[in-house]
């Protein structure tokens, strides 16, 4: 594992330890690894804490699953709330609201294929698959909440980590994850999602966190069956660079996952747009599939700052469910 030198500050200038490489550096690599995780942490807990904190114990907040009290119907609330009962005596709508649950189990299925050993902006791809497990870690693990994941990469590979209260026990997996050596190929997403949904297991948060490189096909179906009894949470991962090629002459581009050499004349006008109108496209796909799934759906990006844009999304997640809607 290779591992830059621990500076972080606000997200745009964070760059952590790198999931890319293994076997280089040994202790030394390790030590700088326990260094980050350490900054990343205290990164964490001063910038969102105080941002965060209310009446849920997630990083969403969950509807929870005990019965509470009725009220009257507002457009956006979910159908399947609805107390007909009182609907029926009062002849008005009325939904029936739940308490948040008070202990809550959140999953994490981490993909470390080797396409997110990429980056041309302030980090890794891989290096922000670890800061977002950092961030949900940090703010589920209070309370007594458990928290667990699956790893997969290339090749096939997967790991469970089983899923236990305390912070102790979340900076260890934390530290599992960021050993993770990323392998040649592909992570069969699917699988990997599926595996959260084996056993099955109380609702809670299921949290996965990919680029979503893999064709929707091979991930929407156990995404949806996922999302039946669990709330999730989909963090795409993309660099700028897989959105629109720069002006920068002949360009000698790796596929990680293959090893395929490509040389790509990036001067021409419209080899640069049709790469940019296919890019979106296979973006809208993804989006379109995460909203298919009923999946919440937050993008980083590793040229902006990945803090800001997490508090940002949990502000408008609970706005909203204030509101009575949902999004």
């Amino acid at each position: 594992m290779t591992v830059d030198p621990p500076r972080l500050g606000s997200g745009r200038e964070a760059r952590i330890a790198g999931t890319g490489q293994a076997g280089t550096g040994g202790g030394v690599a390790t030590a700088r690894a326990e260094q980050v995780l350490s900054r990343l942490q205290l990164l964490i807990t001063r910038k969102l804490d105080g941002l965060l904190q209310g009446d849920y114990i997630g990083l969403l907040p969950g509807p929870g699953t005990e019965p509470g009290e009725s009220r009257e119907y507002r457009p956006g609330d979910d159908v399947r709330r609805m107390d007909w009962p009182v609907t029926a005596r009062t002849t008005v709508p009325h939904t029936r609201q739940t308490v948040a649950d008070r202990e809550l189990e959140t999953w994490l299925a981490i993909d470390l294929s080797a396409s997110l050993s990429f980056g041309t902006a302030q980090m890794l791809k891989s290096d922000l698959v670890v800061a977002a497990a950092a961030a949900v870690t940090h703010l589920t693990v209070r309370a007594g909440n458990r928290i667990g994941a699956v790893v997969g990469t290339g090749g096939g590979h997967t790991a469970r980590l089983p899923a236990r209260p305390g912070r102790k026990e979340a900076q260890g997996l934390l530290r599992a994850i960021a050993r993770t050596p990323i392998k040649p190929g592909r992570t069969d997403l699917g699988a990997l999602v599926d595996m959260l949904n084996r056993p099955p297991r109380r609702r809670g948060l299921a949290v996965v966190i990919s680029d979503f490189m893999a064709p929707p096909a091979d991930w929407g179906r156990p995404l949806r069956k996922l999302a039946v009894r669990h709330d999730v949470l989909a963090i795409e991962v993309v660099d700028p660079r897989e959105l629109e090629l720069p002006d920068v002459g002949v360009l000698v581009i790796a596929d990680p996952e293959t090893g395929a050499l490509h040389e790509v004349y990036t001067g021409d006008a419209k080899l640069r747009a049709r790469y940019a109108s296919g890019a979106a496209a296979q973006r809208s796909a993804i989006a379109y599939e995460l909203r298919a799934a009923g999946a919440q759906h937050l993008r980083l990006r590793t040229d902006s700052d990945w803090l800001l844009d997490i508090v940002r999304f949990v502000a408008a997640q609970r706005h909203a469910r204030t509101r009575g809607t949902t999004r």
